[in-house]
């Protein structure tokens, strides 16, 4: 697994180093026996174009090194090159970042783009939704908010969790139009979930105990 990670690291100069090394051997030798180095220069160059280090991106994310992450995106110069599916992914992560840091015009422009760019699967395609709806609903875009995730779940999401978090975040734009009878709603939908991340187990106990003394 290290190795092949250091190969996806390096796999561009490596490519370089083939394709000087095979037109080199083509030259002084002849082209039959310059076809593997260049074909190897072909599959580094264009693999590594095609996916980049979203592998280790993934893997950086994971081990919760944010730092490292952002220096493997920042490795790819041209994401307009990547391979569809990678490119929605490398897009939704910058989106990702940007919230974190709270830039959510960033956050915005960049999940656009990764929904423009397709979805790997369903339940993928309702997460992309949910993140443009959670931005609207931070930058106060009300309907924005309500629009996207809607689509969201009506899309489906990979687990409980976002799923209810989406379903409290809809409950809470009802709250604030008043609308009380589908806030509601909402809420029972988010308490079916049965998550367990403290922060919605508390959202939801502290809408609960809210929307009990309101008509509806």
């Amino acid at each position: 697994m290290k190795a092949f990670n250091l190969f996806i690291l390096y796999r561009l100069p490596l490519g370089i180093l083939f394709l000087v090394g095979g037109v080199a051997l083509g030259i002084t030798v002849g082209w039959w026996e310059a076809t593997i180095p260049l074909l190897i220069a072909v599959v580094c160059i264009v693999t590594h174009f095609m996916f980049g280090p979203m592998r280790l991106v993934q893997e950086a994310v994971e081990a919760g090194d944010i730092d490292r992450a952002m220096r493997m995106m920042d490795k790819i110069a041209f994401p307009k090159l990547l391979y569809k599916p990678i490119r929605s992914v490398y897009y939704f992560m910058q989106s990702n970042m940007a919230m974190q840091s709270q830039d959510l015009d960033k956050a915005e422009a960049t999940i656009r783009q990764s929904i423009a760019s397709g979805s790997p699967m369903k339940e993928y395609e309702g997460m992309q939704y949910f993140q443009l709806g959670t931005i609207a609903y931070q930058k106060n875009d009300l309907k924005g908010a309500d629009l996207n995730l809607k689509k969201a779940v009506r899309m489906g999401l990979p687990d409980k969790e976002n799923t209810a978090a989406a379903l409290l975040t809809l409950a809470s734009i009802c709250m604030s139009r008043r609308d009380f009878r589908t806030a509601k709603d909402y809420l029972r939908r988010a308490k079916a979930q049965k998550a367990t991340t403290g922060q919605i187990v508390s959202q939801i106990k502290e809408m609960d105990k809210y929307l009990s003394r309101m008509p509806g």
